[in-house]
């Protein structure tokens, strides 16, 4: 009994304690609220609402439905469905995309005082003529696809690619949200790689322009600028950077629209940790960049550019004794 007392007595005490620490809640507030009207910081008050990310995501997923038509349905397609099905999805997905894009555009003219860009008719306009091509958009996916399996012997089938490599579902959303920059829609594109980036670790901006049978081996770390150029019949493996050199602190005023990035020609291959920066950097058709390679000037075509081979250092356990080989290419 008494142990009961003294548990209930010390339950009231926290509760006291819990409530007294909540009664200093509005004074924070007020103090949060006040840094409002601080214009060194950002808010985003009394503005169209920014869309959240869970619907780009379901847009994600419905753009994967129609440009690979039963692979990730929730329900069998086959040819006694597959006008329906195809029809409901399509029908979806023009309206998901056609509101993600009004309201992108309508945020933008309102946010930033624009002139009116009449953001219902050129959000639908826009909508459709991305859904218009899907068509290509699957034929491009499709050279990703065979590109990945002819170049990996780890992969068993063009399924096995399709469900399961993170650098293809990174290449997909990038073929999208490039369609919707080229259309010179705010906002959207690049939620959209984010999101990707998110789930991958591969970071590809939208305006990026990437050619056919593109491939990202494994993924992860791999970077690729805004005005990157990539060829036909790319590999690239993970930790890959196509990035700009060193940028000044007012970069973004001055060198915005400028070539910041690479140019990668055809059938290139570039493997792990290799890092190719600035606007004038060109890497010559069929040319191999080795792992962990630091480029900063171009190299012409057929030419293969390897770090020179490490020295390593074997300490072994009894003796403390350091033996040292170089390790061969």
């Amino acid at each position: 009994m008494d142990d009961f007392l003294f548990k209930t007595a010390t339950c009231r005490t926290d509760r006291e304690e819990v409530s007294e620490q909540r009664k200093a809640l509005p004074d924070a507030i007020k103090n949060i609220i006040t840094t409002l009207d601080d214009d060194t910081c950002f808010a985003h008050i009394g503005d169209e609402p920014i869309h959240f990310s869970t619907s780009v995501r379901e847009m994600i997923e419905k753009f994967r439905e129609v440009l690979f038509p039963g692979y990730f349905s929730k329900e069998k397609v086959d040819k006694a469905n597959l006008v329906y099905h195809m029809g409901q999805a399509v029908s979806q997905l023009y309206e998901i995309l056609s509101e993600q894009i009004i309201h992108v555009l309508r945020h933008d003219c309102l946010r930033y005082d624009l002139a009116c860009s009449e953001c219902e008719p050129r959000g639908h306009e826009a909508a459709l003529a991305l859904i218009r091509y899907i068509p290509d958009l699957r034929r491009e996916l499709a050279g990703d696809v065979k590109g990945a399996f002819a170049g990996d012997p780890a992969a068993k089938s063009h399924d096995e690619v399709i469900f399961s490599y993170p650098g293809l579902y990174a290449i997909m959303v990038y073929r999208i949200a490039n369609r919707l920059f080229k259309h010179k829609i705010p906002q959207l594109p690049r939620i959209m790689t984010e999101h990707a980036h998110s789930l991958t670790g591969i970071d590809i901006h939208p305006g990026a322009t990437i050619g056919e049978r593109f491939v990202i081996d494994h993924g992860t770390g791999i970077v690729i600028g805004e005005t990157s150029e990539i060829g036909k019949n790319v590999r690239i493996y993970q930790n890959v950077t196509i990035g700009a050199l060193s940028l000044p602190p007012d970069a973004g005023e001055k060198l915005r629209g400028a070539k910041r990035h690479p140019t990668i020609e055809d059938d290139v291959i570039i493997y792990s940790g290799a890092t190719i920066l600035g606007g004038e950097t060109v890497i010559g058709t069929r040319s191999v960049v080795g792992g962990n390679v630091w480029l900063t000037s171009s190299i012409p075509p057929d030419t293969k550019v390897f770090m020179e081979s490490p020295r390593l250092v074997y300490k072994h356990p009894r003796t403390q004794k350091e033996t040292r080989h170089e390790k061969t290419a």
